[in-house]
């Protein structure tokens, strides 16, 4: 048989101890049910109390619900250059203006790209051109990643900065430019029309 299936059997000192322990354990004296309340009945409807006729309230008071505070309105989708500005970009036209980040370090590129837009909106310009570069490996090797920003940076930050919530205000889209405005190291930007 095995160690689990067998029952060890109490010497006579555990036996003492045990019957001690049984013989000083007294019942819980449970207060007593007043007369009055009724016995919980299971799955029984709870009965609200009737309220005498002086006391019942003439009309419901509705509760007052805080107020929301307003909600911010949510920031504007971004969405392509048409098929027919993007086929005059890519033949050569002109772009409104240009912003080259070449060179710059994030942060500086970032408060530089800002205030570009700012500036392209209230100036009324519809598409410019912001030049982020493709990255430069060599500049890489010779300076390090601590000097320099490294390969493609700011080809890759720039369309997230564009996409934030504050800039889309401005931006309506945003798109790589043709090859004869920089090709993958750069972007065509959409900017919203100014509200009067």
């Amino acid at each position: 048989m095995s160690r689990r299936g067998r029952r060890r059997q109490l010497s006579a000192e555990e036996r003492a101890l045990w019957d001690h322990v049984v013989r000083s354990v007294k019942p819980l004296k449970l207060p007593a049910v007043p007369q009055d309340v009724a016995p919980l009945v299971p799955d029984a409807a709870p009965v609200a109390p009737e309220l005498p006729a002086a006391a019942a309230p003439a009309k419901a008071v509705k509760a007052a619900r805080p107020k929301a505070p307003p909600a911010v309105p949510p920031a504007p989708p971004l969405a392509a250059l048409e098929p027919k500005a993007r086929r005059r970009l890519g033949r050569g036209a002109e772009v409104d203006a240009r912003l080259d980040l070449h060179g710059l370090t994030q942060a500086a590129a970032h408060r530089r790209l800002r205030l570009f837009l700012t500036e392209a909106q209230a100036l009324g310009h519809s598409v410019v051109l912001v030049i982020t570069g493709k990255g430069d490996p060599e500049r890489l090797m010779s300076t390090g990643p601590a000097f320099g920003e490294g390969r493609g940076v700011l080809k890759r930050a720039v369309p997230l900065w564009l996409a934030e919530p504050d800039l889309r205000m401005i931006v309506v889209g945003f798109e790589s430019a043709g090859r004869r405005h920089g090709g993958e190291g750069a972007l065509y930007v959409r900017i919203r029309r100014r509200k009067a």
